[in-house]
């Protein structure tokens, strides 16, 4: 008796720890959120290779056209800067005062380059769930969440962005609020994406009045495995 008593109890216990591993999720097995699985659906998931990344920031407005190069080591925070006059090299960890300058540009660029990864790297930022909204150019019912930066810290604090994004959960047009303010300060389409080494990538910007286009040229990335 004493052995079947044993065996019932080791039995139990057996049961118990598979009910409760299955009332513990993994970490795979968890939700994600709406700004991770936007980030994932623009390959986010590969930016953790990434050595390099190179591109020219490019914008057209009527007869004018404006650029700059960038080379990007994110592991190291090493940056490049290469313009049409000169070649500014600079460490994000550590910058004078010419490179603050030179870095308010870079962080504008990135963000319109990789502005998916920022729901993922502004940890200090707010994302609003998800709902259902008329997209301002196309019309057509999207996705919307904002991302709303705090007051304080930053090159442009208080700043907010609504981004409209399809149910594949790539971004279609966005929405840039200065200061938070109801009024757009600036609409514009995500368009045109490429994929590189795995990253998903909209090359091209455009509003629906005037002759404006931002986009990107010269893009090459660099990862672990191609150099």
């Amino acid at each position: 008796m004493k052995q079947i008593a044993l065996l019932l109890s080791l039995l139990l216990v057996i049961i118990s720890c598979k009910e409760n591993n299955k009332a513990t999720p993994t970490e795979s097995e968890k939700e994600l959120t709406i700004a991770q699985k936007i980030a994932n659906a623009h390959g986010f998931e590969h930016w953790k290779n990434v050595s390099q990344i190179d591109f020219t920031f490019n914008v057209d407005r009527d007869s004018s056209h404006f650029e700059r190069t960038w080379s990007w080591h994110p592991k190291s925070n090493d940056v490049t800067l290469i313009t049409s006059s000169d070649t500014l090299f600079y460490n994000r960890k550590s910058m004078d005062s010419l490179a603050l300058k030179s870095d308010r540009g870079f962080i504008n660029d990135k963000y319109w380059f990789l502005a998916p990864y920022q729901l993922i790297w502004d940890t200090s930022a707010t994302i609003s769930e998800a709902t259902k909204a008329t997209a301002p150019i196309s019309a057509v019912e999207m996705n919307k969440i904002t991302i709303t930066y705090p007051n304080e810290g930053g090159y442009t604090p208080g700043d907010a962005y609504d981004f409209y994004f399809s149910d594949d959960y790539l971004i279609k047009e966005w929405v840039f609020r200065k200061a938070n303010n109801p009024e757009p300060s600036l609409i514009s389409t995500w368009e045109n994406y490429q994929t590189f080494e795995g990253l998903v990538l909209a090359l091209d910007h455009k509003k629906q009045e005037g002759n404006w286009k931002l986009y990107f040229t010269n893009v090459k990335v660099k990862t672990k495995t191609n150099h």
